[in-house]
């Protein structure tokens, strides 16, 4: 099921992020920079079933090692320390992360035209990032 999502994936577009960083709390400064930065996606899995997701652009490279449905400590891009937990739902990747009473979620899903579409949401504020595969 994580198969499909295995690959490296280039940003093609991404929608209201700006919005989606204020409602987690991220400086404008930070803001700025993640709103100009257009990261790869890397998805593999090792042979325990271990997942590796590798978020790489020039300004920053972000890296999570996790097995679903176990629970985590993550640092995020924006230096939040969550409680995170991945899962498959509906054929979607969903990764939850709480930290400070708050909770947002990134909902990954590979579309039958080969796109990686990444929903993240945090209270009533969404943002859309859109990614292809590369060959």
């Amino acid at each position: 099921m994580v198969d499909k999502f295995v690959g490296t994936w280039k940003m093609i577009s991404s929608e209201n992020f700006d919005d989606y960083m204020k409602a987690l709390g991220v400086g404008f400064a930070t803001r700025q920079v993640g709103n100009r930065t257009k990261p790869s996606l890397i998805i593999n899995m090792d042979d325990q079933g271990m997942i590796c997701l590798k978020s790489q652009s020039t300004f920053k490279t972000v890296e999570v090692k996790f097995n679903l449905n176990e629970p985590f400590e993550e640092t995020t891009a924006d230096d939040r320390k969550t409680m995170t937990v991945f899962s498959l739902e509906n054929c979607k990747l969903v990764q939850k992360q709480k930290w400070d009473g708050k909770e947002s979620t990134i909902e990954r899903e590979v579309t039958g035209d080969g796109k990686l579409i990444a929903k993240c949401v945090m209270g009533d504020v969404i943002a859309v990032r859109t990614y292809m595969k590369e060959v």
